[in-house]
């Protein structure tokens, strides 16, 4: 057995793999590397490593693989979809044994990957299959990566809002939407309205796709090179990788709420809205009530307000706000927020008819 970084490795060993006996080394980069008749075959612990169980004087790799035309790929590129795969490390000695899960238990807690989640699950969702999605295929990669988690079921409308709006934050390392984009938007305005909101806000956020609408996952995870499926999604929120997202501030009248995906005013707001009594139909409902509205079409007139950009100025017509709106807007900030100071600023306004 050797331990040595002149080769850039952490350890290596001769050791059964799958039952064939072979020199395995656990690299600096985190690549598991072994030979089999094929060639060398690798695994990389970040990406396809989800975690490891001891089974006596075993090593069972719980790990996720592509799998292309009935293939299962693993150490590549990406973009195939992933299913589960064991691999079996048999080491030599009780000696091997201990050193190796030892450094894997090492380098798998270097990677800063959430251990406590809070799951909400939707389950009038979409095509009403959110607890199925749960059960099959986000219970068993959160336990093949040893991650503990707490699921609520949500009853109601806006009750994912009232869970978050109270939870204790600091039991949980993240919380987990299984549903549409309507949960994540809940989830959102539940942190953003808590008194420690400029804490709540900081508070990780994974979604698996289970609804009618999922642009935030499917967003999230081309953006990442991955095709939006639910393994990918769950696997994407144990490696623990994170990026932040803007939220915007919306005041309608006397009422205030956040965004995090998407506006719409006019025929997409109405389709979106007006669409609920055909729940039952799932995704296609949307196309269904479109298809009824553009036979049927009405006439919005409104008006956009906006500060123009740096060589966008000649566009529109030129307006300035005046101090009693500012004054609503700074009113209705919440306390601590930047506040935007809008008296006297130039802005440009675009009528719509």
């Amino acid at each position: 057995m050797e331990n040595h970084q002149q080769d850039r490795s952490i350890i290596s060993d001769q050791i059964k793999v799958n039952g064939n006996l072979t020199p395995l080394t656990l690299t600096t980069e985190g690549k598991l590397q072994w030979t089999t008749e094929e060639g060398q075959q690798s695994l990389t612990v970040e990406k396809e490593v989800l975690g490891f169980i001891i089974q006596g004087s075993k090593i069972i790799i719980k790990a996720v693989t592509e799998k292309r035309d009935g293939i299962c790929i693993f150490g590549s590129a990406g973009g195939g979809a992933l299913v589960r795969k064991n691999f079996v490390f048999e080491p030599l000695s009780d000696e091997s044994l201990h050193l190796w899960c030892q450094h894997l238990h090492d380098y798998i807690n270097s990677l800063g990957r959430p251990k406590r989640l809070f799951i909400l699950v939707n389950p009038f969702g979409g095509k009403k299959s959110a607890l199925k999605i749960f059960f099959d295929v986000v219970k068993p990669l959160l336990e093949d990566a040893e991650v503990q988690f707490t699921v609520q079921e949500t009853k109601y409308q806006l009750h994912a809002k009232e869970v978050v709006s109270t939870m204790d934050l600091s039991k949980y390392d993240g919380i987990v939407c299984v549903s549409g984009d309507g949960i994540l938007v809940e989830v959102v305005n539940g942190l953003l309205e808590r008194e420690d909101w400029n804490v709540a806000i900081k508070m990780p956020l994974g979604m698996v796709p289970a609804g009618t609408g999922n642009g935030m996952v499917k967003s999230t995870l081309d953006s990442a090179g991955e095709p939006c499926t639910t393994s990918n999604a769950v696997v994407a929120i144990i490696r623990g990788h994170k990026c932040s997202l803007d939220v915007a501030t919306i005041l309608q009248g006397d009422t205030k709420f956040f965004s995090v995906l998407m506006l719409a005013w006019g025929l997409v707001a109405d389709i979106d809205i007006e669409s609920e009594k055909y729940r039952w139909m799932g995704s296609a409902r949307l196309d269904f009530y479109g298809l009824q509205r553009m036979l049927s079409l009405r006439q919005y007139s409104g008006r956009i307000s906006f500060v123009p950009a740096p060589g966008f100025e000649a566009y529109g017509e030129p307006t300035r706000y005046n101090g009693e709106f500012a004054a609503h807007i700074v009113q209705s900030w919440p306390p601590e927020q930047p506040v935007f100071r809008l008296n006297n600023t130039v802005t440009r306004d675009l009528m719509l008819t």
